[in-house]
């Protein structure tokens, strides 16, 4: 008979219950999930109804007595938060066990601390489902695409931002309603602000990016803007211009005469973005997550699907207990690790200055409406080398009018001098949008 690997799974909400539900009913799946065995859960409350059937023996309200069971092999965590959740997965390391994690608020602010202990110890930490619910793009960064020298890496991460966008654009509808009916929908959390203020799109390209371009930059440092001040008018202007208004978060390698190997400047933002209709990522509707990669020799790949959920969340974390266990019962112990399963920095990697990255800019100005303004304002761009593509006035009244402007790509120093020049003029009445453009 073949041997159990033995699973301690930390926390039972909706991402626990999924992967205890396919533990639980193996038929039909690849073989390797019937040599999976439940041995031990940790929740807060144990006195809960379950959506799940579980033996109440082996539920405890204590994660340390996951971590210390001899029997279990492998340690899921799936409560979320960031300390106590670095600390079990430290705690667990330590004691030999491998790690299985869907947590990335602690895998973008303390990936490579838990990476080096793994290391130290020959255990596997395995992230899949941090980033992009059921899409598989953990482990083709790592092994698929590894014979590849990435450029740049694109991404919608964020199904509940995507969700109120890709309504926002179809139906005009408003903002706080939208984001209302996501949170009755399940969508959005009552406090929704890691959503729509980019801090959860930033965690997944801060993963996303070490990955890719081989060493972690900090994660705080990551310029990020969100949609709570994104106006309907600015994704009715963009349709207009023949652009989506998506929330991108971007990673991008820089070339620098002085660059090596052993060293990369990169182009980190989360950002509010305009992409043309016919961009692989403009058709990206609702909660869907997708991700384009590109690199040299491969050119453009894309990754589609689910980014949130139950069932898509619990696939990608099982996927991961699954390659743990293939090693496992194939005899191998746990001193040689598999350089490409496991993953590692094997470079320094830093943000680059804002006068070495280059982006396309959307601005919306709200000026008087007076002759000669946009002739103004094109002097100023042009006395800071900024590159006009179009610009457009809308609504023009007595109260004013809208001046939208998109640039050719620009370095960004020179993009915010040359606004704040134009903020200066008597004439301009306010910067009401500064978004990405690609």
């Amino acid at each position: 008979m073949k041997r159990k690997i033995g699973i301690g799974l930390i926390g039972l909400g909706t991402v626990g219950t999924g992967v205890a539900k396919i533990i639980s009913s193996p038929n039909g799946r690849n073989p390797l999930v019937s040599q999976l065995e439940l041995k031990r859960v940790a929740v807060r409350d144990i006195q809960k109804t379950r959506a799940v059937d579980i033996d109440s023996s082996i539920i405890t309200n204590d994660p340390l007595e996951v971590v210390n069971d001899p029997s279990i092999q492998v340690v899921v965590e799936v409560m979320g938060g960031i300390e106590l959740a670095r600390k079990i997965i430290l705690k667990s390391i330590e004691s030999g066990k491998s790690v299985v994690t869907a947590n990335k608020a602690v895998i973008a602010r303390h990936g490579n601390e838990i990476a080096n202990a793994a290391h130290s110890a020959g255990v596997y930490v395995l992230i899949e489902a941090a980033v992009g619910g059921g899409i598989p793009i953990i482990e083709p960064l790592k092994q698929s695409l590894g014979g590849n020298r990435i450029k740049k890496v694109t991404g919608i991460i964020n199904g509940t931002t995507n969700y109120i966008l890709s309504r926002m654009s179809k139906e005009n509808a408003d903002y706080k309603e939208l984001l209302k009916e996501a949170q009755q929908l399940g969508y959005a959390e009552s406090d929704p602000s890691a959503d729509v203020d980019g801090v959860d799109a930033a965690d997944k390209i801060a993963i996303l990016s070490s990955l890719a371009f081989g060493g972690t930059v900090e994660r705080e440092l990551i310029p990020t803007k969100g949609i709570s001040n994104l106006q309907n008018r600015d994704v009715e202007y963009a349709k207009k211009l023949g652009y989506e208004v998506k929330l991108l978060a971007l990673a991008e390698s820089i070339s620098k005469k002085n660059s090596s190997e052993k060293s990369l400047a990169l182009s980190l933002r989360v950002q509010p973005t305009l992409l043309p209709t016919d961009h692989p990522l403009a058709g990206v509707n609702g909660v869907n997550n997708a991700i384009v990669i590109e690199g040299d020799p491969i050119g453009e790949v894309m990754f589609y699907g689910p980014g949130a959920g139950a069932g898509p969340t619990a696939s990608a974390v099982v996927a991961d207990i699954l390659n743990i266990a293939g090693v496992k019962l194939m005899g191998e112990g746990n001193i040689h690790l598999d350089p490409l399963l496991s993953a590692s920095s094997w470079r320094e990697c830093f943000l680059a200055e804002p006068k070495e990255i280059m982006q396309k800019n959307y601005i919306r100005l709200i000026t008087k409406d007076t002759p000669g303004v946009i002739g103004q304002i094109g002097k100023i761009f042009g006395d800071h080398q900024v590159s006009i593509e179009s610009i457009v006035q809308f609504d023009a009244s007595d109260a004013g009018a809208e001046i939208v402007v998109i640039t050719h790509k620009v370095n960004q120093e020179e993009m915010s001098e040359a606004l704040l020049s134009i903020t200066k003029l008597p004439e301009v009445q306010d910067l009401a949008a500064h978004l990405g453009c690609l």
